[in-house]
């Protein structure tokens, strides 16, 4: 294969070459290789970068499912600055609050249709325990065993495990006894202590975050993680936090996917923060994809950047489009995202990503592929 350094333009310096040379020869690059690349690399280098190591993972491939959310509750314990989608619990007039029955409706409302993934999160809500989402997974899985229940962000897991005096081991132990399959990457923001302060200071914090994750891969379970970006946070803390990410991967290998979530200003106590623009939002996305070798994956979540962003950034490391949604999250959209209404059928996501030139691969939540379209489809 031909050098990237070689593909890159001439008179970059030494340092991009450099970092280039490491990347085609498979060496992890260092924090301070990341942040030269956040704050003197353009955008089309580090494009390149990233797409190398895209293909080297996962070829030409973009990957999708069928899935939908519930989100069982917009009320919130936790009050974090930059969240336009939780009411606190005190104040919730504008507020929902899903019984078990609802939600278990919900699901029943896909009965024969091919979703292969429910991801369940929402606000922090003082009622709902770990006994009653134990009983909403199993009733869930009694139902429909073959539906794969991705749910509860760290957070919402840290409440509900100290609420209930037990460990994270305990805790997770429990829930994938009743029917808990993966957790979602949610809740990390930031890691750094000084940023979490002021955007989201009463949440669990990094640590906690990580012992979390790291107990879902002890019991086996699969995780994603996030990082929010686009606020007050600098490019080290970028690189700090996803740092502490690959060290946590090198030790259990349970992360799947990395997912950086752009920071939406829409009626929040940070409104006044101005938003990324697309070049920012591209580098975020390829640097991820260069920095994180213990990744296999690396999701645009298009509801919240937009499904032309999101075509887009399959050429700046990203191989996973996430799914279909249905028009079932209001988490972003309450947030001023590109999406308002958040669906998109099974070929619209085949359409999104062969406009991208890559080949479309439905998945199922642990990335077993289950149908690679070659060839144009007609059904939906």
């Amino acid at each position: 294969m031909e050098k990237i350094a070689s593909m890159l333009l001439k008179g970059q310096g030494p340092e991009l070459e450099r970092i280039a040379e490491k990347v085609n020869s498979g060496l992890r690059i260092s924090d301070e290789d990341a942040l030269f690349l956040f704050e003197h690399a353009g955008l089309s280098e580090c494009g390149i970068l990233a797409n190398h190591v895209r293909e080297q993972k996962n070829g030409n491939f973009t990957f999708f499912n069928r899935n939908f959310h519930i989100e069982p509750t917009n009320v919130c314990v936790f009050t974090c600055n930059f969240c336009s989608y939780s009411r606190e619990y005190k104040h919730r007039e504008d507020g929902w609050e899903l019984t078990a029955k609802e939600m278990l409706d919900k699901v029943k409302a896909y009965d024969g249709q091919p979703i292969t993934e429910v991801h369940i999160v929402g606000g922090v809500h003082p009622k709902m325990d770990i006994v009653f989402f134990a009983h909403l997974l199993k009733s869930i899985k009694e139902h429909r065993p073959d539906l794969h229940i991705k749910a509860f962000t760290a957070v919402e897991l840290d409440y509900m495990f100290r609420k209930a005096h037990y460990s994270a081991l305990e805790g997770m132990r429990y829930l994938k006894e009743h029917g808990l399959d993966s957790i979602p990457g949610g809740g990390a923001e930031i890691f750094a202590a000084e940023i979490r302060e002021k955007i989201c200071a009463d949440k669990c914090d990094a640590d906690r975050w990580l012992e979390i994750h790291e107990a879902a891969h002890v019991e086996g379970l699969r995780s994603n993680a996030t990082l929010l970006y686009g606020h007050i946070e600098s490019p080290a803390h970028r690189v700090d936090h996803m740092r502490r990410l690959r060290e946590l991967q090198d030790k259990t290998g349970g992360f799947q996917t990395f997912i950086p979530l752009k920071f939406r200003n829409k009626d929040n106590d940070m409104s006044s923060i101005g938003e990324t623009t697309l070049i920012d939002d591209l580098k975020m996305f390829a640097i991820g994809r260069i920095y994180l070798d213990n990744f296999d994956h690396v999701k645009a979540y298009w509801p919240m950047i937009g499904r032309s962003t999101a075509q887009l950034t399959q050429a700046f490391g990203v191989d996973d489009l996430d799914g279909t949604i249905d028009d079932s999250t209001r988490i972003y959209t309450m947030a001023g995202s590109e999406e308002q209404t958040p669906a998109l059928s099974t070929q619209e996501l085949i359409d999104l990503i062969r406009g991208a030139g890559r080949v479309p691969v439905e998945r199922d939540t642990l990335y077993n592929r289950l149908h690679v379209y070659e060839e144009a489809v007609t059904t939906q």
